[in-house]
């Protein structure tokens, strides 16, 4: 039996359970950006529940005791109908399939990512609900189970910047110096300590990890996802679910909502708008940073580029911050996030049409010719990689290719390579900028070095990764063309 048969049959003896009679029809349900498992089973008469696999068991503590706490405060989250905690199985009441963003694209114009306006009675009610889940969760739920961590604290939020930093500005080639960045994120850090810590914090709060389900006056909010829940601000959820980059709430929709929020605050008598608006930017500004790290690790690192298309709608609204005005001194970090909006926001939007543009991208090795080209059309580019420092000359580095971290490391750390590259990223954007407006749909570009394994992948693979980044329209393929060749990689201990 596989373990993915087992995992499903343990839902199902839950489903039994509960239910009094096994599951008619099991059916995966898609987990976005997320590790864990889930099925939706459903009975003969129709009725259905969710199960789920999680593989960390100190989070599966968190979310089911959070999820057990929050029903008994009536609060709109999933009932938990039965668990297996010691497999990391459980079963949950079905919630449906549509998410706040899916409401949101429903109602958008044809062609169109602006936010609509017929979705902010949703977005109001999310608003209204939340100091709920903030204060009456901040004083009832059971800290000791929270993951990682109990509080969103100095640890936590040098964790999330450091994730910036390495998940972010590292892979997508963004200089900054070490020392001073360091710097600037203890200085950010201090800032957001200043303030009361001691309220639930949803963490991710996002269009996505709320549901849509009818109401008796209309469509209601539920709330899923709040496994990495901890004490903390209150202005950080907020910032969350307003700056979530895919919505792309228009800076007239997060101004009417915030202010309905603090309504809400100042009516349960809970904090003052003065109070929450001085570390208003400060929280906005680190939730941005989180999630330009998980934008850049599930994107760069794990190869997914539709996460990658949100960086865009990041860029943006790191703009707007840093036109108003960062709420630190943080030159350093400031640098680094002019560049990015530099570099993201004078490109086309996600939602534009690429006329079917794809670039073909290849490494390869002179001695084998140059690459054929299979478009039809002719033309492209070929660099040649041969002028730069050639890992491949030392014996640790043999065995290896352009694909390991070890030669990533290697070529990324030396100023030639950055001059080459930065030469190279700008014919191709300006390439692709023309190829774009002339409707064309075909480009080539290959690279080329003395043995195709090292050089010229390393940089194909960067070029990929940028394309995929800062043109998301445009359709990637990339070969390396040596690769049958590559000598077979040393055992890792």
């Amino acid at each position: 039996m596989t373990p993915g048969r087992a995992l499903v049959d343990l839902a199902s003896a839950l489903f039994v359970e509960w239910h009094g009679e096994p599951p008619a029809d099991v059916r995966p349900v898609a987990a976005d950006g997320s590790t864990r498992r889930y099925w939706r089973l459903t009975a003969a008469d129709g009725t259905s529940a969710v199960g789920a696999h999680g593989p960390d068991p100190s989070e599966n503590r968190a979310f089911l005791s959070y999820s057990r706490t929050l029903r008994d405060l009536e609060l709109p989250v999933p009932e938990v109908y039965g668990a297996d905690e010691g497999a990391g199985v459980w079963l949950l009441e079905d919630l449906g399939d549509t998410t706040l963003f899916d409401a949101i694209k429903e109602a958008r114009e044809p062609g169109s990512d602006a936010f609509p306006d017929a979705v902010l009675p949703l977005y109001r009610r999310v608003l209204e609900i939340l100091p709920r889940f903030q204060v009456e969760g901040g004083e009832r739920i059971d800290f000791r189970r929270a993951y990682p961590r109990a509080a969103f604290d100095r640890q936590s939020i040098l964790w999330d910047l450091n994730y910036f930093k390495y998940h972010f500005l590292k892979l997508a080639h963004i200089p900054f110096n070490e020392a001073r960045l360091e710097r600037d994120f203890l200085r950010l850090t201090g800032h957001l300590l200043g303030t009361d810590l001691s309220w639930f914090l949803y963490r991710d709060l996002q269009s996505r990890n709320v549901m849509v389900r009818p109401g008796a006056e209309g469509p209601e909010p539920w709330f899923i996802d709040y496994q990495g829940g901890r004490r903390g601000a209150l202005q950080y959820d907020v910032a969350s679910l307003l700056y979530d980059s895919k919505a792309n709430l228009a800076t007239r929709h997060r101004e009417a909502l915030l202010d309905h929020y603090l309504g809400v605050l100042e009516a349960r008598g809970v904090a003052g708008r003065e109070e929450f608006l001085d570390r208003w930017p400060g929280y906005v500004l680190v939730r941005l940073l989180q999630a330009l790290g998980a934008y850049g690790y599930r994107g760069f690192f794990e190869r997914k580029p539709r996460f990658l298309q949100s960086v865009p709608y990041a860029a943006a609204n790191l703009s707007g911050l840093l036109d108003a005005g960062l709420p630190v001194d943080v030159p350093e970090l400031e640098a680094a996030l002019g560049a990015i909006v530099e570099r993201w926001t004078r490109v086309e939007g996600p939602a534009s049409a690429d006329g079917g543009l794809e670039v073909n991208i290849s490494s390869f090795r002179f001695s084998g010719g140059y690459p054929a080209d299979t478009s039809g059309h002719g033309g492209g580019y070929v660099f040649d990689c041969r002028g730069l420092p050639n890992p491949g000359r030392e014996e640790a580095y043999r065995a290896l290719t352009g694909l390991d971290e070890e030669t990533v490391a290697f070529m990324a750390a030396r100023p030639e390579t950055q001059a080459f590259w930065e030469q190279v990223r700008g014919i191709v954007d300006a390439h692709l900028a023309n190829y774009l407006e002339r409707g064309f749909h075909s480009l080539s570009v290959n690279f080329g070095c003395t043995g195709g394994q090292h050089r010229s992948v390393y940089m194909a693979e960067r070029l990929r990764a940028h394309i995929s980044m800062r043109h998301p329209g445009v359709r990637v393929s990339l070969t390396h063309r040596e690769s049958a060749d590559w000598p077979r990689r040393p055992a890792r201990v």
